[in-house]
């Protein structure tokens, strides 16, 4: 994966997207996720591969700054057509290198981003980069679990995956680890299809 090919297969995704990250399993999960989350008022929240926007009208808080960044100018584009009369602040941004200066977020959404980008370690230093000391970075996405070898089906089907756009091997201990001297997990549990996909809630160590 590379961010010129990605362009070009959520591009062919766009039209499409809502009726399969939006919809069924995938919305349950997502309403189970932020029915559970109290965000403060007039807290700063970025959202990280807001894509159509599928996670935004789930948000309750109306008192909320929110930016919403994404690589994809047509992901992004149906996002804001959604929400064209509300205050959230849209960004064509490359979430491997973020224009915000350090500690700008009070909370960072991260939904099915990680597995996404080329490199999930650089969106997770940018992620933690922009993140307030006593912030916390919500992510939604699937990682095969800590003790899992990868199948050889899944080991062959892996790079023709990736090819389509997303990892089927990324292992979250394995990023988190690079990070654990200055970050904590504070909720690590699974949310869908027999914990596949995982709700992870970290935060710095202060």
């Amino acid at each position: 994966m590379n961010n010129s090919w990605n362009k070009v297969i959520y591009k062919v995704w766009s039209p499409i997207y809502d009726k399969i990250f939006n919809s069924h399993l995938f919305l349950d999960a997502r309403k189970r996720i932020f029915e559970e989350m109290h965000f403060q008022d007039h807290a700063k929240i970025l959202f990280v591969g807001v894509g159509t926007g599928a996670d935004l009208e789930l948000i309750k808080n109306l008192d909320l700054e929110i930016t919403a960044i994404d690589l994809s100018a047509d992901m992004l584009k149906k996002a804001m057509e959604k929400y064209e009369n509300t205050s959230i602040n849209f960004i064509e941004m490359d979430a491997q290198h973020m224009e915000f200066d350090n500690e700008s977020f009070d909370y960072i959404v991260g939904s099915l981003i990680l597995s996404v980008v080329p490199d999930a370690n650089e969106c997770l230093r940018e992620m933690i980069r922009v993140l307030k000391g006593e912030g916390k970075i919500i992510l939604f996405d699937k990682f095969i679990s800590k003790d899992e070898v990868l199948s050889l089906p899944k080991k062959l089907l892996r790079p023709i995956i990736r090819f389509l756009g997303t990892d089927i091997g990324l292992r979250f201990e394995y990023l988190f680890s690079r990070h654990d001297k200055n970050m904590k997990i504070e909720e690590d549990r699974p949310i869908m299809l027999n914990g596949m996909y995982r709700k992870i809630i970290i935060s710095k160590r202060i």
